[in-house]
């Protein structure tokens, strides 16, 4: 007899200790988060390498000891004679698991342990085992817990839930011993005989486990690699006869397990996973949309799924809507069913309006997920009422888009605001370009918790596609926290795709992916029709241009010369490719330099300055910071030495709580107009604040 640690998932570990005295009854099991020990023979440890459907790896233990400094560490690897476990000529790897305090890398605790054991050999003037990596002939697996250490052989060599049948996957495969976990919290493995199915399937996991199940069939039987094939304490006659064994009680085929997805290839793939396992024929497989699916048989039975959680932001655009369709769909077409669904976003499995009769903890890789189980029995088949007329959000965006009609009768413009923060509970804008939706969600207020926040969030991308005629998958979801400097500008998607928008008579290219802002600052729309009117035969300067849109609007009222001034190469590109989208002639100078330095040695004249700052700024380019309210008479004075007699400057920004330092601006000669209210375009008038504007005449 000797010690055996098992380890598994958080969350399975009841489960797994029901299993492990299963396979071998007598177990004196000592369990801790994520393992177990029980003392037992070879054939008990072979048995759960061979039939544990949740275990991720079983250790033959051969030491345990101190483990509180690098020293112990070692000499506690040192006490075993691991000329008895392996031969010079055996490649070997180590993993180790846990940190304390003197040992704060796994990879430094590893490398004790290696040393330790090449030191062994060496010390008996033998050749040194080498490391290998993948596929070693010894795997060594080594647990710190405080300060203490268990070392033993790792007898599956891998993570048992690899169970050798899986070709390809999709994007986020579900790991087999979590499917299995599913399957027998969802109740189906107390009752094989009823029906079962997964409607998003994916690769197929689920319905290829419970085809295993429902056989009989051991899951690590496809398995051609182990870490104690050559092992020298291998018994291979113990482990022939455990396999022959479970080879001679699968049970033939069985029905009644249904695999759907929405995606064809996923169940190409699925198909091509399961004929590999040897279970093609056990499983029904369709391509279908679970918001419009039926029950494959007449029979109540069990659905198990892992659905999408929606980790990347973009992603609950489009699944809010599919889970408050799917849940109707439950309500309507599975009455009787039992549904087990995993997920790491709680927010999103109430979107389902049903009410779970239990759920489990279960960690899905490293992600923290609840399996929620739930009965479709009579009261929670109920459905509840979804006319938008009668929610708050929705019936305020209605409104909205009715008194903007009049006014887009005659605005030249695909691009607008349709909800601004209207109601304190649901803080985000809503912006329309073309047939695309962008969400910006503003960080909540202290007053409203951060739970209520997402509700209310999950509401509004809800109720969006059905009063603004967008499909969800056209609506973009951002989050707008305060922002500082040119953080607005940053990057934090990668896709590249533009599209074209226009606006009274000028085409953009917008972004509406990559950055939290899309290259088109609709707020100011009615300011680029004041620079337009200004600007006939003038020499114009754009200072803070980003993507170039008052230099498009600059040259088609017929400047002389528009000259563009911005920090980033991205952005100056943009503004090129909008000014050529434009098809303008005339003389443009593209210029990249820091906008908060450039006029202090510039020689230039112009007759008209936009300047539209940020209202702070501490770029890596910069050499000093920027904050709009210190700098910007500093700034203005400058731009004064670069206008020509009679010029004007247009002055804007929207740093909240800005106060123009008139005096400071009239002692330099500067004529001041508060043009704010002119420059709110009507879709902005809601809120009517979102920056302030000022022309300064020289």
């Amino acid at each position: 007899m000797n010690t055996i640690l098992v380890t598994t998932s958080r969350g399975l570990d009841e489960l797994l200790k029901q299993e492990v005295l299963t396979l071998c009854p007598e177990a004196q099991i000592k369990q801790a988060p994520g393992m177990l020990q029980f003392e037992g023979s070879k054939e008990d440890a072979y048995k759960l390498c061979l039939w544990s459907r949740l275990a991720n790896r079983v250790i033959w233990v051969l030491a345990s000891g101190k483990a509180n400094n690098a020293e112990s560490l070692y000499d506690t690897a040192m006490t075993v004679d691991w000329q008895m476990q392996m031969d010079s000529r055996h490649t070997l790897s180590v993993q180790f698991v846990g940190t304390n305090f003197a040992i704060k890398n796994t990879q430094f605790g590893a490398v004790r342990i290696k040393d330790a054991i090449v030191d062994t050999f060496v010390e008996e003037g033998l050749a040194r085992p080498s490391v290998e990596r993948r596929h070693p002939d010894i795997s060594v697996y080594a647990r710190l817990q405080r300060d203490n250490v268990i070392i033993g052989i790792d007898l599956a060599g891998a993570s048992l839930h690899q169970r050798a049948y899986r070709q390809e996957t999709g994007d986020a495969p579900l790991k087999e011993h979590i499917a299995c976990a599913m399957l027998m919290r969802s109740g189906w493995t107390e009752n094989t005989d009823a029906p079962l199915v997964d409607l998003m399937c994916g690769s197929g996991t689920i319905a290829i486990e419970a085809a295993y199940i429902a056989r009989n069939i051991a899951p690590g039987i496809k398995r051609s690699y182990w870490g104690f094939t050559k092992w020298l304490g291998h018994e291979e006659s113990t482990w022939d006869n455990l396999v022959d064994d479970a080879l001679d009680n699968q049970k033939p085929s069985t029905s009644g397990i249904y695999a759907a997805d929405f995606s064809r290839k996923m169940i190409s793939i699925a198909k091509a996973n399961a004929d590999f396992a040897g279970v093609y024929n056990d499983i029904g497989f369709s391509q279908q949309d679970a918001t419009k699916s039926s029950p494959p048989i007449a029979t109540p039975g069990y659905i198990v799924s892992n659905p999408p959680y929606g980790e990347r932001l973009g992603e609950l655009t489009s699944l809010i809507p599919l889970f408050s369709e799917w849940g109707k769909r439950f309500k309507e077409a599975w009455k009787g069913w039992h549904v087990s669904l995993l997920s790491s976003n709680r927010d999103l499995l109430r979107v389902l309006k049903l009410r779970a009769s239990k759920d489990y903890a279960m960690n899905n890789g490293k992600l923290e997920c609840r399996l929620a189980n739930y009965v479709l029995n009579e009261e929670n088949t109920v459905q509840f009422s979804e006319d938008t007329g009668n929610h708050e959000f929705a019936n305020r965006l209605k409104k909205n888009l009715k008194k903007l009609k009049p006014w887009l009768k005659n605005a030249d413009t695909n691009c607008y605001r349709i909800y601004d923060a209207d109601l304190p509970d649901y803080n985000v804008a809503v912006d329309k370009y073309g047939d695309w939706l962008v969400v910006q969600e503003y960080a909540p207020p202290k007053t409203v918790s951060e739970d209520k926040a997402r509700r209310r969030l999950q509401e509004v991308l809800l109720h969006l596609p059905a009063v603004s005629g967008i499909a969800p998958k056209n609506i973009v979801l951002k989050v707008r926290s305060q922002q500082k400097g040119t953080k607005q500008y940053e990057k934090f998607n990668q896709s590249g795709d533009m599209m074209e928008v226009y606006e009274n008579g000028a085409r953009f290219l917008v972004n509406l992916t990559d950055y939290l802002d899309t290259g088109l600052f609709l707020d100011h729309r009615d300011t680029r029709q004041i620079v337009m009117n200004m600007a006939k035969g003038k020499d114009v300067l754009n200072l803070f241009s980003y993507t170039g849109s008052v230099s498009v609007f600059a040259a088609k009222g017929g400047a002389k010369s528009v000259t563009t001034v911005d920090m980033s190469n991205t952005y100056l590109d943009w503004a090129k490719k909008n000014v050529a989208l434009n098809k303008l002639d005339g003389p443009h100078a593209f210029v990249q330099a820091d906008c908060t330095t450039w006029l202090a040695d510039h020689k230039g004249k112009y007759d008209l300055i936009f300047i539209d700052p940020p209202s702070f700024s501490n770029s890596k380019r910069m050499s000093n910071t920027w904050d709009v309210q210190r700098d910007h008479v500093d700034m203005l004075t400058r731009a004064k030495a670069c206008l020509n007699k009679n010029g004007t400057v247009i002055f804007s920004n929207n740093k909240r709580g800005f106060k123009l330092d008139t005096q400071a601006l009239e002692a330099l000669g500067f004529g001041i107009e508060n043009i704010t209210a002119k420059t709110i375009p009507e879709d902005f008038a809601r809120k009517g604040k979102i920056h302030q504007c000022w022309t300064l005449q020289s």
